[in-house]
């Protein structure tokens, strides 16, 4: 528990706020419900170990904050809590509140346990595979998939771990409870669209389909996007990213909507898979653009509206 103070407000309430949310009880030494609420909300901090941060603030020692807050609020009355969320007061309640209200307010905006535990299994995956451990970093993945099914980016971490170490029929399996939802989830679609090139290069039955055999139908007809697109999906395969786009941008060029906008829906798509974690870096400013991700996007922005 934190006593704010406006000395301290920036630092351990705004700027706190930016790494887990921070509940601001406002109270003061003559209000009765004040002193029945502040024990419960002393209770919660430590029944959710950590998931929260508890602040108060003596509306009488400090009421420019205070004031200000019961103002964007339209409280007039203590005990006032407001939560405060990415530097952002976002939600509150007023009075003293039963303990079952207070964690279902909590429940909205606190982050639960299996989504903490998940995101701690995604650092070590980072790490892991910061050191070349490729095996640490999927078993890390793999947990954190399970322990928060929900979290779209993690499993697209994994997925795409996966296949980038050929894993095609492990990838699937961590696919399927998504792939009712891929279309309307770009980086879900980014994945479906790698699984089909990968497909497409190595067919169940039939010969396997060669680039020279794309090559010689491109040189007959310069138009043939059925084969500037066969020839894609065959990079796409093997992970030649940069040259299945150059080959997409080919079709772009010359028919910008063939085959329902096939080639840019899947060039989006290559933008998605190849696009590295933004690094971290300090408040206020913008992590830099992987500058191979920037100079296609402009490609594909400089062809789309030419």
């Amino acid at each position: 528990m934190i006593d704010i103070t406006l000395d301290n407000f920036q630092a351990d309430l705004i700027d706190a706020s930016m790494a887990q949310p921070v509940l601001l009880d406002i109270w003061a030494e003559w209000c009765g419900p004040c002193k029945q609420l502040g024990p419960v909300l002393e209770k919660l901090e430590i029944e959710y170990d950590g998931r929260f941060t508890l602040a108060k603030l003596d509306a009488d020692k400090v009421p420019q904050i205070s004031q200000q807050l019961s103002q964007m609020f339209g409280v007039r009355s203590i005990p006032f809590c407001v939560l405060f969320s990415g530097g952002q007061p976002v939600d509150g309640f007023v009075g003293a509140i039963p303990a079952e209200q207070i964690r279902q307010f909590l429940d909205k905006h606190v982050p639960g346990v299996d989504e903490l535990e998940a995101a701690q299994q995604e650092e070590e995956a980072s790490a892991a595979l910061a050191e070349g451990d490729t095996e640490g970093a999927l078993e890390k993945l793999q947990h954190a998939v399970a322990t928060d099914p929900a979290n779209d980016d993690t499993r697209f971490d994994y997925i795409k771990l996966l296949l980038q170490e050929g894993r095609l029929d492990d990838a699937k399996v961590a696919f399927a409870p998504v792939i009712a939802k891929a279309p309307a989830v770009r980086r879900l679609d980014a994945l479906q669209r790698w699984m089909n090139a990968l497909d497409f290069a190595a067919p169940p039955t039939g010969s396997a389909p060669q680039l020279a055999d794309f090559d010689a139908k491109i040189a007959a007809a310069k138009r043939d996007f059925d084969a500037r697109f066969g020839r894609a999906q065959l990079l796409m395969a093997q992970q030649r990213w940069t040259d299945a786009m150059d080959e997409l941008l080919e079709i772009l060029m010359r028919d910008k909507g063939w085959n329902e906008e096939l080639a840019r829906k899947t060039y989006i798509a290559i933008l998605e898979i190849i696009e590295p974690p933004k690094p971290k870096v300090a408040d206020g400013q913008i992590p830099p653009d992987d500058p191979t991700v920037a100079t296609y996007r402009r490609r594909l922005s400089s062809v789309v509206l030419s």
